[in-house]
């Protein structure tokens, strides 16, 4: 299991912090909205790994056999992985190379507000509640926790569908009458 864990793991790792470090450093060039968008698509994409790491393991480890608890177990292996490799592409992004990214954030809550037609005591509790979350995402291991919670929600979901649909239990062997055997 270990080998095809962390092969499927670390290639939907890779796949998914090769296109966070793409598109990540322009959020505020393409805006948030859409950045968000292709930010969980690429999750979303990373993630199908899991279905074809079960489905790995079902056939070639499994002998085309796998209890759904055993997918599950090697799903949700692959998705760890996933989110570990997430977390230290984020880690690595923000806090040597996106110093900035929670103030082009906030500028973009702020101007969607305005557009919106918020009043200033509405606008200025957001800045309130923007600059508490700099604060927390200053700390690396709050911002790892959070970062983990993001994408883990829906690797969990797809490890959960992947693990009903590729389950695949023994044919069942006839029972032999004692008569039969003699």
């Amino acid at each position: 299991m270990k080998k095809n864990v962390l092969t499927f793991g670390l290639i939907s790792g890779a796949l998914c912090s090769l296109m966070m470090v793409a598109t990540v450093p322009f959020s505020d060039k393409i805006g948030f909205d859409r950045a968000e968008f292709v930010g969980y698509t690429v999750i979303v994409l990373s993630f199908l790994l899991v279905f074809f790491g079960i489905r790995s393991y079902r056939n070639n480890v499994g002998n085309g056999q796998i209890t759904f608890s055993k997918a599950f177990a090697v799903g949700i292996f692959i998705t760890l992985i996933t989110c570990i490799c997430c977390v230290i592409t984020w880690e690595v992004l923000y806090f040597n190379f996106l110093p900035d990214f929670m103030d082009k954030y906030a500028a973009h809550v702020v101007e969607k507000a305005k557009a919106s037609g918020a009043n200033a005591a509405a606008i200025q509790t957001q800045l309130q509640q923007l600059k508490k979350y700099k604060e927390l995402y200053d700390n690396p291991l709050i911002n790892a926790a959070m970062t983990f919670i993001e994408p883990f929600p829906i690797g969990l979901v797809i490890t959960l569908i992947s693990a009903a649909v590729l389950r695949k239990k023994a044919p069942s062997q006839p029972a032999q009458s004692p008569l039969a055997a003699s």
